[in-house]
């Protein structure tokens, strides 16, 4: 079963490439996930991203299986807890993942957190490069490395990982950290996209929403996409999962682009600091 699928993709680094916009599902309860996941594949997304931590790869697979789309027409994302970190310790939570999942492999995995504390993402990332060696995953990347992260990791391991994971949003832009991704290679992708909620309430957005006859969630996304970023909004409501997915017959201004970046605050986050978190 093959879909029409209107998502753009993005190039890795590898060779690979990855749908610009994804499902999310973090902090979405596992018999929730199944449902979501459903419904998100119903709807056309192909591209879904979970984690080890959120307790939610069961029910990601069970929905991915029972959608009856070819595997190869999935983009499947998870990514190794904190907790696991280090090179035997990350090949066994791998395959954890996997037989949670009830996949053969893993198109893109992720170290969640750098963990700076623990010093052991250099040796897990290095387990990656095997499971990549060996066919298990197609593409490795990490999320929330910061830039000096990023030019450690690739300097001790002589690979740019394929795409950074991180908090990126109207109000937490990411400019500079981006503008190193372009540098290195690496594909930016948003976690957090929405702002939790404070994004779409703000009064700049909900009057460029207005102007376009667009909900402020697609407006953000939107904006996303034109910024280049790989975008992951998750919801369990089905009327949002297909409206977040339709963000592709609409263009925002440069006008529009300029006041949602002046939008970004030094306070911004909302997330873990990657420098203390884990």
């Amino acid at each position: 079963m093959t879909s029409i699928d209107p998502v753009p993709d993005i190039a890795l680094n590898d060779g690979n490439s990855i749908p610009q916009l994804g499902f999310g599902v973090f902090r979405v309860p596992d018999d929730q996930a199944y449902v979501a996941v459903s419904e998100a594949l119903t709807v056309g997304y192909r591209s879904v991203d979970t984690a080890s931590v959120y307790g939610n790869e069961t029910g990601t697979g069970r929905a991915l299986a029972d959608s009856g789309i070819d595997r190869e027409d999935l983009f499947v994302t998870t990514k190794l807890r904190n907790a696991d970190q280090g090179y035997d310790s990350a090949l066994r939570a791998f395959d954890d993942s996997l037989a949670r999942l009830g996949l053969e492999y893993i198109d893109l995995y992720l170290i969640h957190w750098p963990v700076p504390a623990k010093n052991q993402y250099i040796d897990t990332f290095k387990a990656f490069q095997q499971l990549k060696a060996d066919g298990r995953v197609r593409s490795i990347g990490v999320s929330n490395f910061t830039e000096e992260n990023l030019e450690r990791l690739v300097e001790a391991v002589g690979e740019t990982p394929a795409l950074n994971q991180i908090e990126l949003h109207p109000e937490f832009v990411q400019s500079h950290l981006r503008s190193v991704h372009a540098d290195m290679g690496i594909v930016t992708e948003a976690w957090g996209p929405l702002g939790e909620g404070t994004s779409i309430a703000n009064a700049t957005i909900r009057t460029i929403a207005d102007m376009h006859g667009r909900t402020p969630a697609q407006v953000i996304l939107r904006w996303h996409i034109q910024l280049g970023n790989v975008v992951i909004p998750k919801s369990v409501t089905p009327d949002r999962i297909a409206s977040n997915f339709d963000v592709f017959d609409f263009e925002l201004t440069a006008d529009d682009m300029f006041a949602i970046c002046s939008l970004d605050r030094p306070d911004g986050r909302l997330g873990g600091n990657p420098e203390t978190f884990g």
